[in-house]
């Protein structure tokens, strides 16, 4: 009788050898909810060295804030384990109760970081990884005098020769602050006068972009002398139009932090928070700069004059920054938006 069944109990244990030595040999697998650019880089530099470091895989799952984070909200944060957000949306993130609070223990170089970016929306939240900034692109080839100042944009001289971003943009709400300055205000205080403000540069404004591949069109076509525009867009306007410079505005650029943080409900809260630490290396921070790919918040970065260029780096000029009230600008968001719509539809 044992003779008849040996065959099956053999193939049995072959069977569930492979599976135990499967289930053994399984990685752990970290997925990753971020933009889709600098893809090759971010794997050069990143994620294929976390993955040698920890034995572990990597999923990504792209696209932009808005979409990536619908989705979370939408699953109530399923799979995803690490999200990048812009600031504005890791605050509303935060409000909707999508995010973990992390154990920062875990992650110790935090205290690398600049002061700035390592608690942007309270010590139990995840750090701020890099920045973005908002200053002024203009062609010097196409205007009477250079640019110093926010407030230069309202000149008469750019009548249907300026294009800003628009509200629902990462940049758009920095233009409505700068209304309400210009105008002797506080935004919180005065919206309406801050709107009225801004309307007097109605006749200036060509357009309203979305993108910052539409900023460099405009300009190569000659349609806009000047954009209020992040830090990332320069070199693309500067292959298109050899005039273009950069400038921060004397009254101040605007920073805009992209933030790490684990999705509550996450199976692997303490790999996302390696992930998170290596994020913000030196080591990684070092790479990413090199490369240009984001301008480093960890301070044991050093890095020459000309690596730094086209990087927002250094003490001196990220302390130099002003923010944005994300708090004011979401719990405001549809109303203003609605508002700005109504202003500038064409």
């Amino acid at each position: 009788m044992f003779k008849k069944y040996l065959p099956i109990f053999l193939i049995t244990i072959f069977v569930l050898s492979i599976v135990l030595s499967s289930a053994v040999m399984a990685k752990e697998t970290l997925v990753i909810s971020t933009w889709g650019y600098n893809e090759d880089l971010l794997w050069k530099n990143l994620y294929q060295p976390f993955e040698e470091k920890y034995d572990c895989e990597i999923q990504l799952e792209v696209g932009n804030n808005s979409t990536r984070l619908n989705k979370v909200k939408m699953r109530q944060g399923s799979t995803v384990d690490v999200i990048y957000l812009a600031e504005s949306y890791a605050l509303d993130a935060i409000n909707s109760g999508m995010i973990a609070e992390l154990n920062r223990d875990n992650i110790p170089n935090i205290e690398k970081l600049y002061p700035v970016a390592k608690a942007p929306h309270g010590e139990q939240y995840g750090p701020a990884y890099t920045l973005v900034k908002l200053g002024i692109i203009y062609d010097q080839n196409a205007v009477d005098e250079p640019i110093e100042s926010w407030f230069d944009l309202w000149n008469q001289s750019f009548e249907d020769n300026v294009s800003i971003p628009d509200f629902n943009t990462t940049a758009g709400p920095a233009m409505l602050i700068m209304a309400a300055e210009k105008a002797g205000v506080e935004l919180a205080e005065n919206p309406d006068q801050a709107f009225a403000e801004l309307e007097k540069m109605k006749e200036n404004v060509v357009k309203n972009y979305s993108r910052s591949s539409d900023v460099a069109n405009m300009f190569a076509q000659g349609e806009i002398a000047a954009a209020p525009a992040m830090d990332f867009a320069f070199f693309r306007v500067k292959d298109a139009v050899d005039g273009a410079v950069w400038l921060n505005p004397e009254e101040g650029s605007f920073a805009n932090f992209n933030t790490l943080n684990i999705v509550k409900g996450s199976d692997n809260q303490e790999l996302a928070e390696k992930f998170i630490n290596y994020a913000i290396s030196e080591e990684v921070q070092t790479k990413m700069a090199m490369d240009k790919v984001e301008s480093p918040l960890n301070t044991e970065v050093e890095l020459t004059a000309a690596e730094a260029e086209g990087l927002t780096y250094g003490a001196e000029l990220i302390n130099s920054l002003n923010t944005i009230d994300w708090n004011l600008i979401n719990e405001n968001k549809e109303a203003w938006m609605q508002r700005w719509n109504r202003m500038f539809a064409y």
